[in-house]
């Protein structure tokens, strides 16, 4: 039974399934625009009578949590006090924060200048001293 169909390559299967698809719609029984626009009509009005009924059904719970004291609005003390920061003092501490670090840097600079300064003056000094025993060995 293999022998006698051969297998088709992916451009006829996909003509294939757009031939079959064809014949299948032609089969289908299509509703008369009649009984379409009774359908619709009873789709739409299901839709517009269940959005009235969830909203009555939302703002009647609304209404109920409400009275019963659900959406009490409590103050939190911790979230005011975070928030409650003046411009003023935060810019205070930004500039203080600024000044350290130009201060550390500063000294950063400083210190690492005075290093190499002790390196140069080290290389020198043993320099000269080399130059001085060069010149005592050749006295």
């Amino acid at each position: 039974m293999a022998d006698k169909k051969k297998k088709m390559n992916v451009f006829q299967r996909i003509a294939q399934l757009f031939k079959d698809v064809r014949t299948e719609l032609k089969r289908v029984v299509w509703p008369s625009k009649e009984k379409l626009k009774n359908t619709c009509a009873v789709v739409l009005v299901v839709i517009v009578f269940f959005a009235i009924y969830l909203s009555i059904i939302n703002n009647g719970g609304h209404w109920v949590l409400e009275k019963i004291g659900f959406y009490k609005n409590t103050p939190i003390a911790t979230t005011t006090e975070a928030t409650e920061i003046p411009v003023a003092e935060t810019t205070l501490a930004t500039e203080a924060s600024e000044e350290t670090s130009e201060e550390t840097a500063t000294e950063e600079t400083t210190e690492a200048t005075e290093a190499d300064e002790t390196e140069e003056s080290e290389d020198e000094e043993t320099e000269e001293t080399e130059e001085t025993e060069e010149s005592e060995e050749d006295n």
